[in-house]
């Protein structure tokens, strides 16, 4: 594939794209108006599932189960070429009440999926003194033992290095002013760091791609939601599993970091965080584990999530102006949905075929 791609982002999504584009021999710069991977994709949590998959469309949990199928071969890789581990590791979800046990295990059954339901003397049975501790006043959970996740700082940094060492350039601090426009082809795109021409020209500015692809995006429903997260440290994992309760969250890290994450906040591209959130998220999650009332919090931020309609992301190309895509709008699971949607973009390049049905990803343009 010898063509010049230009990335608009690099995230995780934008990065990925630019990964899977230069092992198939393209020509790849990606534009990065701060710094790479330091917006929605390094603030997240890195669970590779969504919360509660039943409550999700076919659309999504169809995208994030094949992609998150991915994720040991495609780590393995930046691992052994980078010498940076993003630390994938399969750790379970453990969900805590309230929930609907019927609906949960009947989505799971049809799609083969385990899931365990254990009562409070399995948990005290099985995990650390601090879980059972934190789980103690549960009757009945739900664990799904294969959910794993990921350190997204650390994919993030093994991703860029590969890019680099694959040949591709990251231009950061690169503001995007206008995309030239003839006979329904981007002529080239003009920046605060000059002009950029190219085969084909991918957006993947999570938040911000609506607001980049201006006049051409109408219709497209793509908005920051912020999202606020807390970070522990302990001397050792308090817990051995994600716990997840009313959309708050648990993860533990192998070097004793704890991630409690998150809130879903629509004000617009502010990125500030507030007490508000930070009592909320620490009230919650020291319900679940009593041993961070003892705790400082070690570090507070957000970050501004793509939100689009149902989850969906939009994947593919736009419907008038032939040499321009998009890979944008995974609002939670940018991370999870990465080298699917990557390994999406690219096939709807080159002609390959697709591992499954794409229509769903491409239905955000339809509205044009």
């Amino acid at each position: 594939m010898k063509q010049d791609v230009v990335i608009i982002g690099a995230g995780i999504i934008g990065l990925a794209t630019a990964e899977r584009l230069l092992v198939q021999g393209a020509k790849v710069t990606i534009l990065e108006c701060n710094k790479a991977g330091k917006e929605a994709s390094w603030a997240g949590g890195g669970i590779l599932s969504p919360l509660y998959p039943w409550d999700y469309a076919d659309a999504v949990t169809r995208l994030t189960r094949y992609s998150a199928q991915l994720f040991p071969a495609w780590t393995s890789v930046l691992h052994n070429t980078t010498g940076i581990d993003p630390e994938y590791e399969i750790s379970g979800m453990l969900i805590l009440p309230p929930f609907d046990a019927e609906t949960a295990q009947q989505w799971c059954s049809r799609r083969e999926i385990r899931i365990e339901r254990r009562s409070a003397d399995d948990i005290h049975s099985t995990n650390q003194n601090a879980e059972a501790d934190a789980l103690k006043t549960q009757n009945h959970t739900l664990f799904l033992p294969d959910v794993a996740q990921i350190r997204n700082p650390r994919l993030l940094r093994a991703l860029r290095s590969r890019v680099e060492l694959l040949g591709g350039k990251i231009i950061e601090n690169c503001t995007v002013n206008h995309l030239k426009t003839a006979h329904q082809q981007i002529q080239a795109i003009d920046s605060s760091c000059g002009e950029h021409v190219a085969d084909y020209y991918i957006v993947c500015a999570g938040a911000w791609s609506k607001e980049i692809l201006g006049i051409y995006a109408s219709g497209l429903d793509i908005r920051p939601v912020k999202g606020q997260m807390l970070l522990f440290k302990f001397d050792a994992p308090p817990i051995r599993s994600i716990i997840v309760q009313n959309n708050v969250y648990l993860i533990p890290r192998r070097d004793g970091h704890l991630l409690i994450g998150s809130t879903l906040e629509d004000t617009g591209f502010d990125k500030q965080t507030t007490a508000s959130a930070r009592d909320y998220l620490l009230q919650h999650a020291q319900a679940i584990l009593p041993a961070l009332q003892r705790m400082p919090i070690k570090q507070h931020w957000s970050g501004l999530r793509p939100a689009s309609p149902e989850n969906i992301p939009t994947i593919g190309r736009h419907p008038d102006i032939h040499n321009l895509l998009i890979n944008s709008g995974h609002f939670r699971y940018g991370v999870t949905m990465a080298p699917a949607s990557a390994e999406i973009l690219v096939n709807e390049i080159t002609g390959a075929s697709q591992p499954l049905d794409t229509t769903p990803y491409q239905t955000g343009w339809n509205k044009l």
